[in-house]
């Protein structure tokens, strides 16, 4: 573990991919990072030596990545609002439709042992109402959301409301805790797993403030890497928000998972880019990955 007294001591970290228009959603799967690629409305895949490609497109831009027992793939699609599943054969079928609990666009996921997915939502316009308002307007000012969970056999309901624009999320090796980012909230919020994924006793598992999560993701320390979509950044936090390490992204980072063989390899994407039509238009996106000394735990 790096000095908790000098948590911006670094690591080097390599390039795999630069050809990207903005990465979400990492996971690590079968021997390969599986990450969204939104303008481009691919999912792709890439080896820890480099091997990128796309694995398949969607008619929208795709977001959150996770897998159910039976194989099968599940990707969250963002404008539509639906959550889309993929066999073996590769044939894509809708799973849920999700906007009678998303109120705007869908992004981030977990998906459970048992199949069950929790899925996040924008929970407001976010672009328009920083058109309107300003940042610092819509700071001050902005609706909350619902996080919704989506059954195996696609029966959807509402898992937690008031959500600060629910983000990145992770379920610890035990099954019994979810552990979701609050982007505008800047904290990581935790909740009980009941047996039938029912979530309870909402806590603030830290307050990172000023920082703000996107992408998140468990080590077996019980520590959380967290992507700072405000600064050229991907950080490691304990549980009551103390920062033990930094790591140096170059551009902001969007989104962060461990993998690799050993679950030691800290895979993270970043982007200069923060205007839409501009990420359409350009390929700054980023894969960069740095080796780091606690391996992944829990889900994803």
């Amino acid at each position: 573990m790096s000095d908790p007294n000098s948590p911006r001591a670094g690591r080097p970290t390599r390039l795999l991919d630069d050809g990207i228009h903005f990465g979400e959603g990492p996971r690590w799967h079968e021997g390969r990072l599986w990450f969204s690629d939104f303008q481009a409305h691919a999912v792709k895949s890439c080896s820890l030596a480099g091997d990128c490609r796309i694995e398949f497109t969607i008619d929208d831009q795709p977001s959150g990545l996770g897998w159910m027992p039976d194989g099968s793939m599940l990707i969250v699609g963002q404008h539509k609002r639906q959550l889309l599943r993929r066999t073996a054969d590769g044939t894509i079928t809708l799973h849920a439709d999700l906007s009678a609990i998303a109120d705007w666009y869908t992004n981030d996921m977990v998906v459970d042992a048992a199949g069950r997915a929790y899925v996040g939502n924008f929970g407001f316009d976010l672009n328009g109402t920083i058109a309107a308002k300003g940042a610092e307007g819509m700071m001050a000012d902005h609706a909350l959301g619902k996080l919704a969970r989506v059954d195996p056999d696609g029966t959807i309901s509402v898992a937690a409301e008031d959500m600060d624009f629910a983000n990145g999320t992770v379920i610890t090796p035990d099954g019994g805790t979810l552990i979701i980012g609050e982007s505008l909230g800047g904290r990581l919020t935790a909740f009980d797993i009941a047996a039938d994924g029912t979530l309870s006793n909402r806590r603030v598992w830290a307050d990172i403030r000023p920082r703000h999560p996107d992408g998140i993701c468990l080590d077996a320390e019980g520590a959380i890497w967290v992507a700072n979509p405000g600064a050229p950044e991907c950080f490691r936090v304990a549980e009551g928000g103390r920062v033990l390490e930094v790591i140096d992204t170059g551009d902001p980072c969007y989104a962060c998972m461990l993998g690799g063989e050993d679950g030691k390899s800290l895979f993270m994407l970043t982007t200069a880019v923060w205007d839409e039509e501009e990420r359409a238009r350009t390929t700054s996106g980023r894969l960069i990955v740095a080796d780091v000394d606690v391996p992944h735990a829990g889900l994803p």
